[in-house]
């Protein structure tokens, strides 16, 4: 079957390099663009985090999704707020676009090929949390472990552990990883462990996400869950698809952090 595409309509109509810098090149509209870079954020929390008022931050995020660059999700665990989300690949297409614009050894495909960021003295730790830890959680633990080449050690768990979803199963041995027979885990199970990463991929499960030692960096990936909604397996398949594609486009990001950038692991 072939694969769902994730892109939104408004990436269809990708802005003018000029557009573009205009709309990044405000201070305002940066440290928005800076903080959704680390967590997907409410508007609450992005007023407190810039010291902006909410109409303020309100309308520089309606210019920033204008173009593409943020979208936004109403939260599975109040109806009322919504999230809000960076599109590093199409921040990445931008400054492409703008630096070819300019002159074409300055797009990305021109540069030349960095060597491989050295592996790392110590294997990061990325902990992964949803709710029934029988989709998202697991295949961000997969996907982050096969696509690192086991440089990163990941584990998942949930708040209300239930048995893996067989499209979860289905979408990973479509991507050449195997995850049938892999057990589900309470959160529990985790809170005594050290981790350098914690991210939250249910809007429930970070409402009650525990602190864990050594205050590692949390993170929060705004994901519906796939099998909501759905009277069958089948009638899933095509949500599952989407959530995986987001997943590995996430887990590849989070892998370049996590190897190329070690100091930024942990907590300051």
């Amino acid at each position: 079957m072939a694969r769902v595409s994730t892109r939104t309509a408004a990436s269809e109509a990708p802005p003018s390099p000029l557009d573009f810098l205009r709309v990044i090149a405000d201070e305002q509209r940066w440290q928005l663009l800076v903080e959704l870079a680390r967590s997907d954020r409410r508007v609450a929390e992005l007023t407190e985090l810039t010291g902006r008022p909410q109409n303020l931050v309100s309308y520089h995020l309606a210019e920033l999704r204008r173009v593409g660059l943020v979208s936004s999700r109403r939260s599975s665990a109040d109806r009322r707020d919504t999230y809000y989300r960076i599109d590093i690949a199409r921040c990445s297409e931008g400054l492409s676009a703008a630096g070819g614009a300019l002159h074409p050894s300055l797009q990305h495909g021109a540069r030349s090929i960095r060597p491989a960021a050295p592996r790392p003295r110590r294997a990061p730790r990325v902990l992964f949390l949803c709710t029934g830890n029988s989709a998202r959680s697991q295949m961000a633990e997969a996907l982050i472990e096969a696509r690192s080449g086991g440089v990163v050690e990941a584990r998942s768990a949930g708040s209300h552990p239930k048995t893996l979803h067989p499209n979860a199963v289905r979408v990973m041995a479509e991507r050449g990883i195997d995850i049938a027979g892999r057990p589900t885990k309470h959160l529990e199970r985790f809170t005594r462990t050290r981790f350098d990463r914690v991210i939250t991929l249910c809007d429930k499960v970070r409402e009650i996400c525990p602190e864990f030692p050594g205050a590692p960096v949390t993170s929060h990936w705004s994901m519906a869950d796939p099998a909501a909604g759905a009277d069958t397996d089948e009638a899933s398949y095509p949500a599952f698809v989407r959530t995986a594609d987001e997943v590995e486009a996430r887990v590849a990001l989070l892998i370049s952090e996590l190897i190329e950038h070690p100091s930024e692991r942990r907590a300051s």
